[in-house]
């Protein structure tokens, strides 16, 4: 099966190693290597338990000094883009998320930066990620795009339809794994969990949402769930090992767990995402923001959750890493498609995930950000950049009782 290549070819492109690729069936197919004048697509790769991170080229252990300040982007000429779209409209609305978990006044404190809310002070929690309905969207497509990278599967652990019992980590809004599942599998027990009161009031009966910190210790009882998800959590958490403990000791023996992340390094194979452009310099601030926040983006990088699975104790561990295209650059439909809902994600609410991390640790003025946003919009619009970011997916077992 050959990769698909980009609308546009570059000149040259390096080669890319084989990979076996996820078939719609369910079955492996070999993946061969890109004509040297196409850039490689953003194909998915399923390795064993050796497979090592899809790199984001050679930024990886670039200097704070690359990073631009924030006064480069007001006097940057703009690039132009002639898409005949104009800058998304914002969607501001009231958040009327519930819980059946009993939550005190304090819980719906929001903390506002900018004019955007995020959650309360509640433990040791630190999420970036604004709680209110225009980011609630674009959370929303994100989790379309996550659905159809894994070619039309909310999740890829093994699951038989025996599951009794689910618990999802840091699950989000409407359009969450939690409630998708809970769908899927009506005889399972779906809990939902969050920092966030921003779920809905309607879900199926088989499924709840509870607002806790998952980074404080945990309260369920030990060996109690068949499978425990958890996604996009990059950024939030200060120590993966204990976290993975926690979820190591709640799982039941032979149950599984699986954790989804994502890099917010962008890139390109084919150098069409030059040092010092927008959307390079997006992941390059997360990293250096990420070091006085004391909760690491380079999780993919660093190769965190395969390290914290293993210390935990999971076995028969798998790793799925996917290349998540931004744009309507690739040629293959089904790749253009996912850029295509991908970069409208981002498009709807950039100000929303940069604000907080930029403005409070960085030190980035509103305006600022806003200046940023527009170019990184208008790159985003170009079929020239051919960009995309590493996603990760890692699905461990626990092992069966009296198992070596």
């Amino acid at each position: 099966m050959s990769e698909p290549s980009a609308s546009k070819a570059p000149a040259t492109a390096p080669k890319a190693d084989t990979a076996s690729t996820p078939t719609p069936t369910g079955g492996v197919a070999e993946a061969a290597s890109p004509a040297p004048a196409s850039p490689p697509a953003p194909e998915t790769a399923t390795t064993a338990t050796t497979a090592t991170t899809a790199a984001p080229g050679d930024g990886d252990n670039a200097p704070s000094s690359s990073i631009l300040p924030a006064s480069h982007w007001a006097q940057a000429p703009a690039p132009q883009v002639d898409d005949g779209q104009s800058d998304v409209d914002s969607a501001y609305g009231d958040d009327n998320a519930s819980s059946t978990a009993s939550l005190s006044a304090s819980i719906l404190e929001y903390r506002t930066v900018h004019g955007r809310t995020f959650h309360s002070e509640r433990g040791n929690a630190q999420s970036w990620n604004p709680n209110d309905a225009q980011h609630d969207e674009s959370m929303d497509l994100l989790h379309h795009v996550s659905t159809l990278l894994q070619g039309g599967n909310i999740f890829l652990a093994p699951i038989d339809d025996g599951v009794q019992k689910v618990l999802d980590l840091g699950c989000g809004t409407e359009l969450t794994m939690a409630s998708d599942f809970a769908d899927q599998y009506p005889g399972a027990e779906v809990i939902g969990v969050d920092i966030s009161p921003q779920q809905p009031q309607w879900v199926p009966s088989n499924c709840k949402f509870e607002i806790d910190d998952i980074t404080m210790p945990w309260t369920y009882a030990p060996n109690n769930f068949d499978y425990i998800h958890m996604r996009w959590l990059v950024g939030a958490i200060p120590d993966w090992d204990t976290l993975f403990k926690e979820a190591f000791k709640s799982i039941k023996p032979g149950g599984y767990f699986e954790s989804v992340e994502a890099s917010p390094m962008i890139t390109s194979d084919d150098n069409t995402v030059p040092h010092g452009c927008a959307l390079d310099q997006w992941g390059r601030v997360f990293w250096e923001a990420g070091k006085t926040f004391g909760r690491s983006f380079k999780v993919l990088e660093e190769g965190l959750q395969r390290k914290a699975m293993e210390a935990a104790g999971f076995v028969d561990i798998k790793e799925h890493n996917f290349k998540t295209p931004l744009g309507s650059w690739p040629a293959d439909p089904k790749m253009k498609e996912i850029g295509q809902f991908n970069a409208l994600a981002l498009e709807q609410d950039i100000e929303g995930f940069i604000v907080y991390m930029w403005t409070t640790v960085v030190g980035w003025s509103k305006e600022e950000i806003s200046v940023y946003a527009a170019h990184l919009r208008r790159e985003l619009r170009s079929t020239e950049f051919h960009a995309y970011y590493p996603q990760k997916v890692l699905i461990g077992r626990k092992p069966a009782a009296g198992e070596a």
